[in-house]
Order: structure tokens, then sequence, then C-alpha cells
């Protein structure tokens, strides 16, 4: 009876990761990639977060800011990386990947899901790149084990969750045009609605609605509070993972239904 059961889901569970070792390994062919997304974090950080932090303007507490915004920057630069994500997926279905996909065996959640970790595992360079910044400038890091496999599983989770949903985006407009267009509307709201470079205690009551319906507020409270040494959680780390596990659920299983869309 266990043995029927189990089959199913480690069978899920192994076509999920083929598919995430699909997409790994275009890596092999344009290393750059991995190069060039280390200026976006180091200009917030170098430049934005240096002046904001010598100004004063901004009220965060007992810690520092240049240490409170560089967990927020390594959210930015997940979301940045993974919300054009779905590019991808429009050039498949372009070069024909997409319909040999859909008439494998292969459960379309698997196909989205592996996408969805691809991303993840492709974002852990933007940690490395943020971990050496942040060296580099004198943050505070908390270097126990247990602290840095939070952040690496918080990374791809995260990074899981906005390709996931910018899968889906791909799947309703259906062109690069459009989809470039969305994708610059949404990143930009998602980011500065958040707590990323700014404490949610200095926003107005109706952005602290928004930024408490966000995900990414709560990805950067999970990131800041494995992150730092001695930072405090805002909504605790029980919560963030629910949160982040529960809507990345959800826009897996709307991905899946719409995956068919794009060969239409």
């Amino acid at each position: 009876m266990t043995t029927t059961f189990l089959r199913p889901v480690t069978g899920f569970i192994g076509k999920t990761f083929v598919i995430t070792e699909f997409e790994l390994r275009k890596l092999r062919h344009d290393f750059t990639e991995l190069v060039t997304r280390a200026l976006q974090p180091a200009l917030w950080l170098l430049i934005f977060g240096q002046v904001f932090a010598r100004s004063g303007a901004m009220h965060t507490g007992n810690i520092p800011y240049l240490d409170f915004i560089a967990p927020g920057i390594l959210a930015q630069s997940v979301l940045f990386v993974a919300i054009f994500y779905g590019i991808n997926v429009i050039w498949e279905r372009d070069l024909g990947i997409v319909q040999k996909f859909l008439v494998s065996p292969t459960p379309r959640a698997a196909l989205v899901l592996g996408k969805g970790f691809s991303a993840g595992f492709r974002t852990l360079s933007q940690a490395v790149i943020v971990y050496g910044l942040s060296l580099l400038l004198g943050v505070k890091l908390n270097w126990n084990p247990l602290a840095l496999l939070n952040v690496l599983l918080i990374v791809i989770l995260a990074a899981t969750l906005f390709s996931t949903f910018s899968l889906i985006i791909a799947c309703i407009v259906k062109t690069r045009e459009r989809f470039m267009g969305v994708g610059q509307v949404l990143t930009m709201p998602l980011f500065f609605a958040s707590n990323a470079i700014y404490p949610t205690n200095i926003m107005p009551g109706w952005l602290q609605t928004v930024s408490h319906l966000n995900p990414l507020t709560y990805v950067v409270d999970a990131l800041r509070t494995s992150m730092l040494s001695g930072s405090p959680t805002t909504f605790g780390l029980s919560i963030d993972y629910a949160v982040i596990l529960v809507t990345t659920g959800i826009l897996v299983i709307i991905g899946a239904r719409l995956y068919s869309r794009l060969a239409t």
C-alpha cells in the first residue's frame, strides 16, 4: 500500500528534477549571464546603500543601513532575475520545444516546478555576489551553517515563486514584446512595495497593507533574519516560509493549467 502511494510521488519528483537539470545545462553555453548579473546588486550596495547610509535618512533601529539593505538587495536581485525567466518559455514555444514537452508523459506541474527550481539554482550566484560585496562593506553577516543553509533555501524558493509567476505571465501574453512590457511594470511595484530598502513602519498605512500582501516582503524578512547577526524578525520564519510555500504552490497549480496555452 505504501509503495503504491509513494510511486507517483517519487515519479513526480524525479521528473521535476529532470526538467531542472535540462534547464541548468543551458548555463554551459553562456556563463557571461552569471557575470552580468553582478552589476545590479553592486550598483545598489556600493552607490545607493552607501549614500543613504551616510545621509542618515533611513531609521532602521539598531541595524546599520548597509546591513539592513543587504538582504533586501539579494531579494531584489532574485526577483529581477526570476521575473524575466518567462521569456525563455516564449523562446521555447517559438523553437517548438514547448510542443515536445506537452506530448511527453511529464505532468504539467512537474514541468512548471522544474523550470522554477532551475531559476532558483541559477540565482544562487546572486547570493555569492551579495555576500562578497557585503563582506567588503563590513556588513555583520551571520556565518552560522544553519543560517547559510536557510539563505540558500530561501533564495531557491523565492526564485521558484517569481519565475513561476513569470511563466504565468508568458502563458497569458504569449509574445516577447508584451512580456517585457508587463515584466517591467510589475518588478518595480513589487520591489518598492516591500521592506527591501526601508522598514514598513515608515510607510503610509495603505502601503503597509500592500506590503503585507506582497510575497517579496516575506522573502526579505526571512533573508534578513538569516543573513544578519542579531536581526529581529518581523513576522517569524515560520510565517515567512508558509507564505512563500503556499504562494508558490498556488502559482504552480495555475501555471500547470495555463502551460498548454503556449502551444496555441
